[in-house]
């Protein structure tokens, strides 16, 4: 299959979730369509979600204005900064736990950054 043909397979147990547009696995994308950055309103918003958790706290980071790839490095970055596990995905970086105070002192190096939500 040549690299501009679409495939119907998006998801392989040996590399994960793959291009619709390139049939590689998205950290291979070649086809950069996983680089387009979001539009947002220049504002990184941090809240605290626990809704569907089970009880459990999670620091949620939206509206970072970086492309996919760049925003798994971040979030990689914060995950480390905080000792803590979570994920990048769909724009949105989650993080383990209630690491409000550290995660908006790291962002507001880069970003202008808010708190949303309670508490």
């Amino acid at each position: 299959m040549s690299p501009r043909q679409t495939s119907t397979l998006v998801y392989s147990t040996e590399s994960g979730r793959m291009c619709p547009e390139c049939s590689r696995p998205v950290a291979q994308c070649s086809c950069r369509t996983q680089d387009a950055v979001p539009t947002s309103d220049g504002i990184v918003r941090i809240s605290l979600e626990t809704k569907g958790r089970r009880g459990k706290g999670v620091t949620v980071i939206k509206g970072v204005p970086l492309g996919a790839l760049d925003l798994a490095v971040l979030a990689k970055q914060l995950k480390t900064a905080c000792g803590s596990g979570g994920t990048a995905k769909e724009g949105v970086i989650e993080i383990q736990g209630d690491h409000r105070d550290l995660l908006e002192q790291k962002l507001a190096e880069r970003w202008v950054v808010k708190r949303s939500g309670g508490r």
